[in-house]
């Protein structure tokens, strides 16, 4: 028989804090006498009290009391339990592949049924051991070598299928051959070849970070494209970068530069060059700071150095990590690579920082002609006003819009320079001041030198065009590449872009981001039978202008893949 002591003495833990509760709020007793009441200590009724007020704590009476009757599994719901044990899945993921199957059964349920069937509780592991991260994010499978030949019958959806639009030109050029003559080192479980061909995959695809692979983690056809069952993670390909020294890398650039000049992609009678700077934000960085254009400050960063085709616009030399004391010398590491890659004299096109005075002495020594600007400062802009007769000259370059500038010309001596130099100061170009083209080329048009210093702005789009659609790297993003190693996959990708613009009709003379919007952004099909994969893409505006490629003019097997026939279908 129950009495007072119910209340004043309860025995269920439930009903004590609700009873403390009571005579902490309603009896307003100290927390001294309720804990002396109830067994607790003050402490806890503080907690408590606490828990109360923010809804944290529940008072209500457990329902049923004692022991619940127990869920009857049928035989058939208890044999699944058991083959899906088999399998070393838990006993949450057990209950939640039987809610699929319309079988709702709690997680104890599914316990109490293995401990019945006499199987133990599994190992402890840790979220990522099972393929999800803490916040539930699924893992990517991890990167292996795959054969056509195992991928045989399948077909998977792919969303950067514009990537195998370049691989014929890869073909042509015989890129698998260049990574050998490089001799890039590889790994055990990825080649080098596959590691090449991952970092490609992403340039091609303009993707503003390398740490945004992560987006295509799960994308069979972009890792069939590098011979992988999937792309390799971030922190793989930073480390791989990171594994290259300068040899391979020089290796590398020289075979790619020599293979597409045999195929008579360069002009090479005008080079421009010019300097980058990659930004750099770390405090403990060892970097020197170097003028950064586009911000129009100096600031930490890696220098590097372009070198341009004038006429086709294609990258043809790359360096990085230059100090600031090597600068002036860089124009002598390009040339001897120069002739031994293009067999010929180049016009070499620079702005007025780009080296010294005593340089282009040593420049005119070797026979090379140049053309670059003069230092002005205030007097020599003074003198050019009271300078007689000016001479009107057309530049014939297409959609200029100051075609007809006013030029000066005059042979001049310049400090730190033995002898003559040929000036030209151009007026009515669409610049408030004066410029002062400097050149030892005495026998050009001068329509023709100033035409070709004009296009200068050619190197600095190509930059632009670098840093903004091919990702070339900044050192403060989330995953860290080689410089250098970035600069020349990026030569790589601009080549192929061009080399698939000159194929596209009304379309030769478009940018990469044009031609990646138009032609090469979108999903497509990936099916492989025996040893042929063909390609297929969905219905698009511009699907007319690719099925009008001379495709069966450009390689179709793939070297990298075994040889696999490749097979382009534009619906």
């Amino acid at each position: 028989m129950r009495d007072a002591t119910y209340f004043t003495r309860p025995k269920a833990s439930w009903q004590r804090r609700y009873e403390a509760l009571r005579a902490s709020f309603v009896e307003r007793l100290p927390d001294r006498m309720v804990a002396e009441r109830f067994g607790y200590s003050p402490g806890y009724v503080s907690l408590l009290r606490h828990q109360f007020r923010h809804g944290k704590i529940d008072l209500a009476e457990p329902f049923p009391e004692g022991r619940a009757a127990r869920y009857k599994v049928s035989a058939a719901a208890r044999q699944k339990i058991i083959t899906l044990r088999h399998k070393r899945l838990s006993a949450g993921e057990i209950a939640e592949l039987l809610a699929e199957d319309g079988l709702d059964l709690s997680v104890r349920t599914v316990e109490r049924v293995l401990a019945e069937e006499g199987f133990g509780k599994l190992p402890r592991r840790v979220r990522l051991k099972i393929g999800r991260t803490v916040k539930g994010a699924e893992v990517p499978a991890r990167a292996e070598k795959i054969t056509v030949d195992k991928l045989a019958g399948n077909s998977f959806a792919c969303e950067g299928a514009g990537v195998f639009l370049f691989a014929p030109f890869m073909a042509q050029l015989g890129l698998h051959k260049l990574l050998r003559t490089a001799q890039l080192p590889g790994s055990t479980a990825i080649s080098a070849e596959n590691y090449f061909l991952s970092f490609l995959a992403l340039k091609l695809l303009g993707n503003e970070r390398y740490a945004h692979v992560g987006d295509y983690a799960f994308d069979p056809g972009l890792g069939l494209f590098a011979g992988l069952s999937r792309l390799p993670k971030c922190t793989a390909l930073s480390t791989y970068s990171y594994s290259l020294d300068q040899a391979p890398l020089s290796r590398l650039q020289e075979a790619f530069v020599t293979a597409a000049a045999r195929l008579g992609l360069y002009d090479g009678r005008v080079v421009n060059l010019d300097f980058h700077t990659v930004p750099h934000f770390g405090e403990e960085s060892v970097l020197e700071e170097h003028w950064a254009g586009t911000r129009g400050r100096r600031m930490k960063g890696a220098l590097t150095l372009f070198a341009q085709d004038a006429q086709s616009k294609l990258i043809v030399y790359t360096a990085a990590d230059i100090q600031r004391r090597e600068s002036d010398e860089q124009v002598f590491k390009f040339l001897p690579f120069w002739q031994k890659v293009c067999r010929r004299d180049a016009t070499l096109i620079f702005d007025s920082k780009f080296t010294t005075y005593a340089t282009l002495q040593e420049l005119d020594q070797q026979g090379v002609q140049f053309i670059t600007l003069r230092r002005r400062g205030h007097k020599l802009i003074e003198q050019a006003e009271k300078l007689a007769p000016w001479k009107k000259i057309h530049i014939p370059h297409e959609k200029r819009k100051y075609p007809t500038p006013l030029v000066h010309e005059s042979r001049v001596e310049l400090q730190g320079y033995e002898g003559e130099l040929r000036q030209v100061i151009v007026r009515g170009s669409g610049r408030e001041k004066p410029s002062f083209l400097i050149s030892n080329d005495f026998d050009t048009p001068v329509e023709l030198l100033v035409g070709h210093y004009a296009r200068r702005w050619r190197v600095e789009n190509g930059i632009a065009e670098a840093v903004k659609f091919f990702h070339f790297n900044a050192l403060s993003s989330p995953i860290l590449i080689k410089v250098h190693f970035d600069l020349v996959m990026t030569m790589i990708a601009d080549t192929l872009y061009w080399r698939l613009a000159q194929n596209l009709r009304g379309f030769e003379s478009c940018d990469a981001p044009k031609l990646y919007r138009h032609f090469v952004k979108g999903q497509g099909t990936v099916k492989v039978r025996d040893s042929q994969l063909t390609v297929t893409y969905p219905k698009r505006a511009h699907n007319p202008i690719l099925r009008a490629v001379a495709w069966e003019h450009l390689p179709t097997r793939l070297p990298w893949l075994g040889g696999a026939e490749l097979v382009l279908r534009f619906q």
